[in-house]
């Protein structure tokens, strides 16, 4: 078992689920355990390199970018309904992560069969 691969696994899903669960509950520490996640995800990506490497570092950041606002609308401007919407926007970049992650899966020649 590859112990990295885990870990960046690992990271997306925890990406995907806690802006999901920011979604269900809106509260700023949701958001912020989402940005927290999302950025350190954002974080292993740099330097990977494989068949699709640009692409999940393009749409990690897309996420960046709707999260970071969204806690800035969240907590300093008490407009829930923005940051909601910005929200939504990360989960779906976290959506075509995790696809664009099964397609380098599909890809890869080291499967173990």
């Amino acid at each position: 078992m590859d112990w990295g691969k885990v870990v960046y696994v690992f990271f997306q899903l925890m990406s995907l689920t806690s802006v999901a669960g920011y979604l269900y509950d809106q509260n700023e520490v949701a958001l912020f355990i989402a940005l927290s996640l999302n950025l350190i995800s954002t974080f292993l990506k740099i330097g990977v390199r494989n068949i699709v490497a640009a692409e999940l570092f393009a749409a990690s950041l897309v996420a960046d970018l709707h999260l970071i606002p969204a806690f800035i609308y969240d907590v300093i401007k008490h407009d829930t309904k923005a940051a909601v919407a910005m929200a939504i926007g990360a989960l779906i970049a976290n959506i075509v992560t995790i696809i664009l992650s099964f397609i380098e899966i599909a890809k890869s020649k080291d499967i173990d069969w």
